[in-house]
């Protein structure tokens, strides 16, 4: 979602999309997939692992974007999918002093500023204008992505792709302060019962399992 808003804007108002990475040298597949969604060139900056803490990522990203220059908007999801920290994002826009809306769902550009609505829980919106440059964790609703179709395939793989190891930026690589110990596959519960019978029947004996079994009512 944060890969289509940023390349919308770009094809009314001008611009350059650019991708950036923190990960292993097998994110180049992911990035190519970015890059035929219409964005301009990418930098990878690239890991020996691939669970770094929110902390290092940001230092990470903030250190080659510093390279590259500042853009205006940042765009990010709005938390990983693998550690639902949700801390990367914010870290970044603290460090460079810039403000951050997260979990977005609609976005104007008025000028120099940016006007994002995010759902707060139970059915209410907040309305925040920021001033640009900012961060925005993009999320659904926002926009539709769109499918790439096999011209733009074939031409993300001619798209710069500058990868930068991470020891080669100017960050305390040794600075991580949460490390991944182990991951475990989740057991199976075992003894699935299926209910036969008509409605009522199914019903009755559903009940019966909650209270005599389960012991849940």
């Amino acid at each position: 979602h944060g890969i289509e808003e940023a390349v919308s804007i770009v094809e009314k108002q001008g611009g350059e999309v650019v991708i950036l990475t923190v990960g292993k040298a097998e994110a180049v597949s992911t990035i190519r997939s970015a890059l035929a969604m219409g964005a301009h060139r990418a930098i990878l900056v690239k890991t020996e692992t691939q669970f770094l803490d929110s902390s290092l990522t940001a230092k990470a990203l903030k250190s080659a974007i510093e390279q590259d220059g500042l853009p205006d908007i940042i765009f990010t999801g709005k938390g990983s999918v693998d550690t639902e920290s949700f801390q990367t994002q914010y870290r970044l826009a603290r460090s460079f002093d810039i403000p951050i809306v997260n979990e977005v769902s609609t976005l104007n550009i008025e000028g120099d500023k940016a006007v994002a609505q995010r759902e707060t829980g139970g059915g209410e919106k907040q309305v925040i204008e920021l001033s640009l440059p900012c961060v925005i964790g993009a999320t659904k609703g926002l926009n539709e992505p769109r499918y790439p179709k096999f011209p733009d395939i074939m031409k993300a793989k001619k798209k710069e792709i500058k990868e930068i190891e991470l020891s080669a930026l100017d960050i305390d690589s040794s600075s991580e302060k949460v490390s991944l110990v182990k991951l475990e596959i989740i057991s199976e519960r075992s003894g699935a019962k299926i209910l036969e019978g008509s409605v009522d029947d199914q019903v009755n004996e559903l009940i019966n399992i909650l209270k005599e079994k389960e012991k849940v009512i």
